[in-house]
């Protein structure tokens, strides 16, 4: 995948509340990677191997990164998801198609990623191992309204009932989720993550995530999302944001108004190696 391998390159539950602007983060120095558009086929497991590696170096005293990336066709599954008694089975018949399948080490549910879904996560050092979760999901989620104000103004954050992946902070416009946040921790960092759903149709993605929870769950008739119409939808539906480059510029303008000694440049480079065998034992750990 086209991650920097030895590279020089560079609320409350179901209540719904606006999201103020808060850009008194004690965080001022960050790292922004954004990774190219990753090729069909391509491990999705790895773009989270390659966190997993970063959180430790961050841990270690490397700067916060801030990692952008999108996969053109990829499942990817929840660790309760993965527990559904034919989800093994369906996962299978995805990656027969051509789908790239993982489950991912982070909190949160099924989520498809196609090249308009824009994934972003915050790897951050925890060094007190002090973090505050609520506070760094307030925090991600704020940005990731700030980063919509081009063309509107009306995100807010609180559980969409029915809709996938679902959260305290998801984050919707008129009552259609666009947006949903996770987070992983190791010892001495931990990652927010977020996937926003920028082009194509939200109904589209509910449909197939409704089809897997169908095929993994056997006979089972709870104990797994509900996801229903009429919950999802992409920014360009609610918003009229053009692209999926165009909400990731401001994304990455927002990061650098927020964090003001935000750099572009060189990220650490990372051992090719090291993210794959890193993958494989978080395929055998998760998978």
């Amino acid at each position: 995948m086209s991650v920097p391998f030895n590279s020089e390159q560079p609320g409350q539950s179901g209540a719904v509340q606006p999201i103020p602007s808060d850009p008194s983060s004690g965080l001022h120095r960050l790292q922004i990677w954004e990774t190219p558009l990753l090729r069909h086929g391509s491990s999705v497991l790895e773009a989270f191997a390659w966190e997993e590696v970063m959180c430790r170096r961050v841990g270690e005293g490397h700067l916060p990164v801030a990692h952008i990336w999108r996969h053109p066709d990829a499942f990817v599954a929840g660790l309760r998801d993965r527990r559904l008694p034919e989800a093994v089975e369906a996962m299978e018949r995805m990656r027969r198609r051509g789908t790239a399948v993982c489950v991912r080490p982070s909190g949160g549910a099924a989520v498809p990623l196609h090249p308009g879904v824009v994934n972003v996560s915050l790897i951050l050092p925890n060094p007190g191992r002090a973090i505050n979760i609520h506070d760094d999901f307030r925090e991600m989620a704020s940005l990731i309204a700030e980063s919509l104000t081009p063309w509107s103004t009306k995100a807010q954050t609180g559980e969409i009932e029915g809709a996938f992946c679902p959260g305290d902070y998801d984050v919707s416009v008129g009552g259609l989720k666009f947006c949903g946040i996770a987070q992983r921790r190791q010892a001495k960092a931990y990652i927010i993550t977020a996937f926003i759903i920028v082009e194509g149709h939200g109904d589209k993605l509910a449909a197939d995530v409704r089809k897997f929870y169908q095929d993994a769950a056997g006979d089972l008739k709870e104990g797994y999302p509900d996801v229903r119409p009429g919950t999802m939808a992409s920014l360009q539906e609610l918003a009229g944001v053009p692209s999926a480059a165009a909400y990731t510029a401001s994304l990455v303008r927002t990061l650098r108004n927020r964090y003001p000694l935000a750099e572009t440049g060189r990220v650490l480079s990372l051992d090719r190696e090291t993210v794959r065998q890193t993958a494989e034992q978080m395929k055998l750990r998760y998978d």
